[in-house]
């Protein structure tokens, strides 16, 4: 029996965590036992506790609650708590998601203990080092010992970066921290959309609640620094998603992050003040993951910041518009079926008009067969020494 240390600590660590710990406890409860912490990166109800609730993952076995504070404070703190959980409980590896503040705290805690780490959306790679989630995807790769990429360019880019291949690296010994295995497993997110998809139809109420048009809207997350921090570029990037609205008379359903909210308490301007004169914007509060699926899953068209958002639309055959310059996901570009819009304007909007003109997208299977928590119990139970 191995002993998984499994950290969490934002929305779609969460969700990812529910794939893995539903295929061990299903599939592999006699090979694999997983303790549970939460870093409190995102430490509301409606962004962290409501997903343990909806998705039947059990509650963590250590609550952190780190909280906010600047990268350094944060990433420290979680640094010391991890350690003293992993002294703890001794596991066998530690297993981290994707690109946040946790992820690197945990990487760093346990290789520094000696301990393996085991690293899922491996390999991911935006290209732009002033993002703090690629210097800690970089970072998080290069002390681990199993990589998990959920896609073919997630390989090729630690390839560049002098990973070996899978086939050399066994060749070369047993995996370690000097010796990582490298897979290609398909995507978590992928699993759980599949798996709780007809789940989601039983919200179909939110529409109601909100008052939302399921036929006839563009869902928006926006949550990212670069687009919330500063109060003219969040205003821009809002005033383009009204004007969009009205000319188009289309609803604009915005589920708003508490840092978002926070931001246009604090604005005067005129670009956010007038979205309160247009009644198709429907500003509502943060959503579960299901009725995020259901979003999704009616909406004609996706425009968001969100790497887990941007990959959910590609499931759900939905064109997206990235408020960002660059996305980790570059095969949802190249596939034709998002564009990188950032923050401008002009760019969000001739991305709506080229969407809404395209009528013969495709959506080619890229992000595996569903089944990529099965694979990576298997993949772990196999090689983790």
């Amino acid at each position: 029996m191995k002993k998984l240390l499994t950290i969490i600590g934002a929305r779609p660590q969460i969700i990812k965590a529910a794939a893995l710990n539903r295929a061990i406890r299903t599939k592999f409860p006699e090979q694999l036992t997983e303790v549970l912490v939460h870093t409190g990166q995102h430490y509301d109800h409606g962004m962290s506790d409501i997903f343990f609730e909806e998705m039947g993952i059990p509650r963590p076995d250590h609550q952190l609650g780190i909280g906010s504070g600047s990268h350094g404070q944060q990433t420290g703190k979680m640094l010391e708590d991890i350690e003293r959980v992993i002294e703890l409980e001794k596991p066998d590896a530690l297993v981290v998601y994707g690109d946040t503040n946790s992820t690197l705290a945990g990487a760093l805690a346990a290789s520094k203990l000696h301990i393996p780490v085991i690293h899922i959306e491996a390999g991911l790679r935006s290209f732009n080092k002033r993002m703090p989630e690629e210097i800690n995807r970089i970072t998080t790769d290069h002390a681990s010992t199993l990589l998990f990429s959920p896609t073919k360019a997630g390989l090729k880019s630690l390839e560049r970066e002098g990973f070996s291949t899978l086939a050399v690296a066994k060749k070369k010994g047993k995996a370690d921290i000097d010796n990582p295995y490298v897979f290609h497993c398909g995507d978590l997110m992928y699993d759980n959309t599949l798996f709780y998809a007809k789940k989601a139809d039983e919200r179909m109420d939110l529409f109601i609640k909100h008052g939302i048009d399921k036929d006839n809207f563009i869902l928006s997350t926006i949550h990212r620094p670069q687009n919330t921090d500063d109060v003219h570029v969040l205003s821009g990037i809002l005033s383009a998603l009204n004007e969009i609205s009205i000319q188009n008379k289309i609803q604009v359903v915005l589920p708003l992050h508490p840092r978002t909210a926070n931001m246009i308490e604090r604005a005067n301007d005129d670009g956010i003040g007038s979205l309160a004169e247009n009644t198709l914007f429907k500003i509502i509060e943060p959503v579960g993951f299901l009725e995020m699926i259901l979003l999704e899953k009616h909406a004609q068209m996706v425009m968001t910041d969100s790497g887990g958002v941007q990959k959910e639309a590609f499931f759900m055959q939905k064109p997206c518009v990235i408020l960002r310059p660059e996305t980790e996901w570059t095969e949802i570009v190249e596939s034709g079926c998002a564009v990188l819009a950032g923050s401008d304007p002009r760019k969000i909007k001739n991305a709506f008009n080229h969407f809404s003109e395209k009528t013969d997208m495709e959506f080619p299977s890229i992000f595996g067969d569903g089944a990529a928590a099965e694979f990576i119990c298997k993949s772990i139970i196999e090689h983790l020494n």
